[in-house]
């Protein structure tokens, strides 16, 4: 288990970026404005050259009017054109920033935005841990495309709105061409594919909400192998998995695995989210990522076990991300957590309905050996990606899901948990934050559990409990450093009995010092006094 905390710890880490690129941060008034609505993207790849080339067109729609609109764009790519509702406009290209100076002011409405780029975009020097493009081959010697862009924002190669808070609530197109032979897969549907001249252009279509990083496309000598899904509400979806034809073997064991996956996660979170296109895998050349209907998948095929079933704990957790990152959103990159923690304690909830409720105690014991506590999971608002980043909103945050299970119980905490997965009210368009997902659990467990989110999530503490020898074989229990009441299971030579304990504290008889949450529950610190 701490070999896997650790690979997924490197997996998703945004630190290392080559490119010292972020995304977030505090919206820029001249974006605040606009709401973008969809996202085509128009290009020609060289594997040869390393070089992309072709357009963009942006359909916005902007509140008020403006003399200036805003879009991120890497100072590597080079602009060379730019319109505004067909009418070519002036702009600046600085700061990794394109600045359109409209001949006129631009009224309040929809707009739609052209810009014409290309060069070599940024390389990733150590994908997936830093953004970029990989250029690789396979072992015939043929182009292996790769894009990864999390941490630094799809600015690494199309022009766009980056920032977490606003997703083009209309999808996106991607006509992506490449040499003939090769293989292009994007995300949603393909909705064409056509030849000539030695290039093939493949047209893919998302008519869903989809966040900017999963805006991607792989490029390979792909073979892809389909069979249907139906889902828990039994609707029928293509299940695919995009392989190197070296590989293809095994895609029906790749398969297999995905199948098992998928229904633990609907078991758990509802149905999948992307129904109308597909659920995908992609094989990469670097370790993988989630993105939306097609998830980067390198793990080489290392199949371990649970349940006496082959299982790939990466290809579950980047799929768990279909639920938590891609349908339910984080409005902020401060509340990454929401993405990350749940999605890693979905990995732990796969453990649980295979190798049962023991093993699942155990896997939440040992994240909670493994959680850091140097930093808050939750340090603010307004926050970029190289800010929030850090181990503890993969595994304390998945703890503290644990935490807030056994707070609650289980008759309210996984339908609310579901509840969050599946209400239109914190899902595709409607982004969300802690405090949404607090008060979500609050009304539904009809408590106040903000101090427990307060304490867990904004804090570095762990709960203090004291444990006062009072003699004759009695002792005092109580906390120190949280206001309010919690459960707590206290082992004595009655056995094991959940009590309600505060600050005032309570008193058990037993005849030797009891122990307290000794299935850990709690990130804690008991003091024997």
């Amino acid at each position: 288990m701490r070999h896997v905390s650790f690979l997924l710890f490197l997996f998703c880490s945004l630190v290392l970026n080559a490119q010292n690129l972020k995304s977030g941060g505090v919206l820029k008034p001249e974006q605040a404005i606009m709401d973008v609505r969809h996202y085509r993207i128009v290009l020609d790849v060289d594997p040869a050259q390393q070089t992309i080339d072709g357009f963009t067109e942006i359909t916005t729609i902007t509140s008020q009017p403006t003399n200036t609109l805003l879009f991120d764009l890497v100072n590597l790519l080079k602009v060379r054109k730019v319109w505004v509702n067909k009418k070519e406009q002036t702009f600046s290209h600085e700061n990794d920033l394109i600045s359109i100076k409209l001949n006129k002011p631009l009224p309040a409405g929809s707009a739609i935005v052209k810009i014409e780029y290309g060069g070599k975009p940024g390389i990733a020097q150590r994908p997936p841990w830093s953004g970029g493009f990989t250029w690789a081959k396979d072992s015939a010697g043929n182009p292996w495309v790769a894009i990864t862009c999390q941490g630094e924002g799809a600015k690494i190669y199309f022009p766009c709105k980056d920032h977490p808070s606003d997703e083009p609530n209309e999808g996106a197109e991607l006509l992506i061409t490449v040499p003939e032979g090769l293989y292009v897969a994007g995300p949603g549907l393909l909705r064409k594919t056509s030849t000539r001249n030695g290039k093939s252009t493949y047209h893919w279509e998302t008519n869903y909400t989809i966040n900017n990083y999963s805006i991607l496309f792989n490029i390979g000598k792909y073979k892809v192998a389909t069979r249907t899904y139906k889902t828990i509400n039994g609707n029928s979806v293509p299940m695919q998995a995009y392989l190197l034809e070296e590989n293809f073997d095994q895609a029906n064991s790749l398969l297999d695995i995905f199948e098992r996956s998928a229904g633990v996660l609907e078991k758990y979170f509802g149905e999948y989210p992307w129904i109308k296109e597909k659920m995908a895998v992609c094989e990469t050349p670097h370790l993988g990522m989630e993105h939306q209907t097609l998830n980067a998948y390198g793990n080489k095929f290392n199949f371990t076990k649970s349940g006496g079933k082959d299982f790939d704990w990466l290809l579950h957790h980047e799929f768990g991300h279909e639920w938590w990152a891609n349908k339910v959103t984080g409005i902020d990159w401060a509340d990454m957590w929401v993405q990350e923690g749940i999605c890693s304690f979905g990995d732990a909830l796969y453990t649980r309905e295979y190798d049962g409720e023991e093993a699942y105690l155990k896997r939440m014991q040992q994240t909670a050996r493994n959680t850091q506590n140097k930093l808050p999971i939750v340090m603010g608002e307004n926050l970029d990606t190289d800010t929030v980043y850090h181990g503890d909103i993969y595994g304390k945050g998945a703890f503290f899901m644990h935490t807030l299970r056994y707070v609650i119980g289980d008759e309210v905490f996984f339908p609310t948990l579901k509840k969050l997965a599946t209400d239109p009210k914190y899902t595709y368009d409607n982004l969300v934050n802690t405090n949404d997902v607090e008060k979500l659990f609050s009304e539904t467990s009809n408590q106040n559990l903000k101090p427990l989110f307060d304490f867990y999530l904004r804090t570095i503490k762990k709960l203090e409990v004291s444990v006062r020898d009072l003699g004759n074989s009695t002792y005092q229990i109580r906390l120190l450093n949280y206001e309010g009441d919690l459960p707590l299971d206290i082992q004595t030579d009655d056995g094991l009995k959940r009590t309600i304990v505060s600050q005032n504290g309570v008193k058990v008889t037993n005849s030797t010092w009891p122990q307290i949450d000794p299935k850990v529950y709690y990130l804690k610190k008991v003091i024997l006094e």
